[in-house]
């Protein structure tokens, strides 16, 4: 980046690690703190409503769809993070091929299943083979992102239901007795007032969501602790121009200090976030606000 990097060997001090973090490789773990980013922003509203649609679901006096959303999440719940992760990957990826297979190679006549291998036809592979290197990683993030909002949907799914649940049944009788429908009573009473239940446990499930971003190394996209790892490691062919010692841990040290950062600037966010719900709310919070005032 820096004109006077051209010649690393000539570099010592504060000129060497200037260019040192300024290289392209660097630049790599700059831009994988945005994909965490972008992760986040896209899974957790997904997320959200993949718990909304569980919750109504799970409260549903249509008994098979009640049990349906239940199974949801006592499954999905009831399943290490890390076995799901490394399990449902690679479920969806094969079903997936194994939808595009049937419609576009309707003619195979070989097995599929070949002992360990799983063989479907060319035009079938995601992504194709002859497709681009953007368009392979857009695919391995979108895969880590629905995995992402498929197992917090059921821990939000877990909290909305047990937030629907908190908001007092008089109110509900109230509005029936006004003559509204259950499907009125839901989205009016319902829905609105569960959010100052629900939010804590939100709030909580937010903070686990961050946490769980690295399991992204595990699933194949080169995110902030895989350059950690690359980066700090002692370089010989990936990086002789910046030969160094094992600086790992010093790398997992500004990771550390950014995941403190972001869910320290998440906390603030969240509470004054509560306290903007549970204004007026019969409440611990807005009992609290009320003897403050």
């Amino acid at each position: 980046m820096f004109g006077f990097c051209t010649d690393p060997s000539s570099l010592d001090g504060l000129a060497w690690l200037a260019c040192y973090l300024t290289t392209g490789k660097h630049m790599a773990i700059y831009w994988s703190v945005g994909t965490v980013l972008l992760l986040l922003a896209i899974s957790a509203p997904v997320a959200l409503a993949f718990g909304f649609g569980a919750a109504a679901a799970a409260r549903s006096r249509f008994l098979p769809l009640a049990w349906l959303g239940k199974a949801y999440i006592a499954i999905v719940r009831g399943v290490p993070d890390i076995a799901f992760f490394l399990f449902f990957v690679i479920a969806l990826d094969q079903a997936f091929e194994w939808l595009r297979h049937k419609v576009k190679c309707p003619d195979w006549d070989q097995p599929i299943r070949q002992g360990n291998d799983f063989v479907v036809c060319a035009d079938a592979k995601l992504p194709l083979g002859n497709a681009a290197q953007w368009v392979h990683e857009v695919y391995g993030f979108s895969l880590a992102v629905l995995t992402f909002s498929i197992v917090f949907g059921a821990f939000a799914a877990n909290v909305l239901y047990g937030a629907m649940r908190a908001v007092p049944r008089a109110q509900l009788e109230t509005a029936e007795a006004y003559g509204m429908s259950p499907r009125q009573s839901f989205w009016r009473i319902l829905v609105p007032q569960m959010w100052v239940y629900a939010l804590p446990g939100l709030s909580n499930l937010w903070m686990v969501l961050i946490k769980a971003t690295p399991l992204l190394f595990l699933l194949g996209v080169e995110d902030i602790v895989y350059w950690a790892r690359e980066l700090g490691g002692a370089k010989t062919a990936r990086f002789t121009d910046y030969p160094h010692p094992d600086w790992r841990m010093w790398y997992f040290f500004a990771l550390l200090v950014f995941y403190l950062g972001f869910t320290k600037l998440s906390e603030v966010f969240l509470d004054r976030l509560m306290a903007r719900l549970t204004h007026g709310q019969a409440t611990t919070g807005g009992e609290a606000q009320r003897k403050a005032a």
